[in-house]
């Protein structure tokens, strides 16, 4: 009993990642926005952030060569390109800020995120070149500090008139387009220690079965189900990271 409990972690990482795995795989987000706080709760932002950055990695490279044709390119590269200039600046306060502050941080930015989901609310206004730079700049911020740029990138974008298959592909474009450089700043900050990589190759495999089983889902389960769950566990996740 005392060495199931000892694992409890590992246990409750799994279960994250395989729900994070099919919400991404589903809706196109979720990875970063679910297990930044989960595994920062459990192994501290340190650990936890460049694993998830690791995994985002990977899941970026399976899913972005479908999205490629479907995606909005006019505005999504130059979001992602803002985002990749601003994510080492970013990576500076993840090196440097103090744990238990950044992860309530990170907690509190899901927690209001979920909320604003469950809310309703959109950005209604147009997206032109300066203002998808300036969104693409903050979300670059936060994926350096905290692991997770989709907050102001998925508000912004949800605004649009595509339709939800091109929305879903925009989300997957820019998360691959800006998974690659941020696995640069935590490890030129000396981040990706053997802890990272060994955790990183125990729960990738749950993510990358998890991630084809929610991409079949998103033609099989109706929206209202999926979003339920979703909204309820990301604000469950901020919530836990918030008051840890």
């Amino acid at each position: 009993m005392l060495g199931l409990l000892a694992e409890w972690p590992i246990y409750a990482a799994l279960l994250a990642t395989a729900i994070a795995g099919v919400m991404r795989g589903y809706s196109g987000f979720g990875t970063a926005v679910l297990l930044a706080p989960a595994y920062s709760v459990l192994w501290g932002p340190r650990i936890g952030v460049p694993v998830m950055l690791l995994m985002e990695l990977v899941v970026s490279l399976q899913l972005v060569p479908r999205a490629l044709s479907e995606a909005n390119r006019r505005v999504i590269l130059p979001i992602g390109g803002a985002a990749a200039l601003a994510t080492p600046v970013g990576a500076f306060i993840l090196i440097s800020a103090d744990q238990d502050l950044l992860r309530r941080c990170i907690g509190g930015f899901v927690l209001v995120f979920g909320l604003l989901l469950m809310s309703g609310w959109r950005y209604s206004g147009s997206r032109p070149l300066p203002l998808n730079i300036a969104v693409g700049t903050a979300a670059g911020l936060l994926k350096g500090a905290t692991g997770m740029s989709g907050p102001p990138v998925i508000l912004y974008l949800l605004a649009g008139p595509e339709a939800v298959r091109q929305h879903r592909a925009n989300l997957i474009l820019f998360f691959g387009t800006i998974s690659l450089i941020s696995v640069i700043p935590p490890a030129l900050g000396g981040l990706m220690s053997w802890a990272v990589l060994a955790k990183t190759l125990l729960l990738l495999p749950v993510l990358m079965l998890c991630v084809p089983i929610g991409a079949r889902l998103f033609h099989v389960v109706p929206q209202r189900w999926y979003r339920r769950a979703a909204l309820l566990f990301l604000v469950s996740t901020g919530l836990a990271a918030l008051l840890a």
